[in-house]
């Protein structure tokens, strides 16, 4: 863990819905916090890198949502566009104990990400 990110407390898991989002308004703008069917935690910009659609809004299917614009599969363990499709939303460490979600307002950097 960098030392240098700025950790906040976003709530509870039970607070996301489950297959389903959250958004976090921050002064850098949204983040949505995703949960999966198994109670992962992901957070990722809340904006599609092909055209700006709220990500929060889409449809989660295990470890990827469609945006609900023009149905790009952004994965949220990475935030990468899933092939054919090119680009990457900022992603964000998330950490969980005792069931309370934290979230660092520094983004990661993705593989690939251009």
């Amino acid at each position: 863990m960098n030392m240098n990110e700025n950790w906040i407390q976003v709530g509870r898991v039970e607070d996301i819905p489950r297959q389903g989002a959250r958004i976090i308004k921050t002064s850098t703008g949204d983040i949505a916090l995703f949960r999966t069917v198994d109670d992962e935690i992901f957070a990722l910009r809340d904006q599609c890198p092909h055209q700006g659609g709220p990500l929060s809004q889409g449809i989660v299917h295990g470890k990827k949502v469609a945006c609900p614009l023009h149905d790009w599969k952004i994965a949220l363990d990475t935030g990468l566009a899933v092939a054919p499709d090119i680009g990457c939303a900022a992603r964000y460490p998330v950490r969980v104990a005792d069931g309370v979600v934290s979230l660092a307002l520094t983004p990661k950097s993705s593989a690939g990400s251009t």
